[in-house]
């Protein structure tokens, strides 16, 4: 199953994101209860996010994200990727 990193980067001030953080955690809740979202949090300094993914398909991570209110804020670049190695606590992931 591919994986993923998705960057986000504001493109609004942070009031504007604020007004949709709780929107934007009931999505991060939703991936996370179906298994697609394994990471995510906040860059520092505050410019955006991180989200490490992992989906059957592209299609299901879009559509996932399509319903994410950040898509307003900020930009999404999505990396899928395929892991050759890991640290030995990750080696399950592989």
């Amino acid at each position: 199953m591919p994986y993923f990193v998705i960057d986000l980067t504001y493109v609004k001030p942070l009031e504007d994101v604020e007004q949709r953080m709780a929107a934007h955690l009931a999505v991060l809740e939703r991936g996370y209860a179906d298994g697609i979202f394994l990471l995510s949090g906040r860059k520092n300094p505050r410019t955006g996010g991180v989200i490490l993914a992992q989906a059957e398909t592209r299609e299901k991570l879009d559509a996932l994200l399509a319903a994410d209110p950040f898509r307003e804020v900020a930009r999404f670049d999505i990396t899928e990727f395929v892991p050759s190695k890991s640290a030995s606590q990750l080696a399950h992931l592989l």
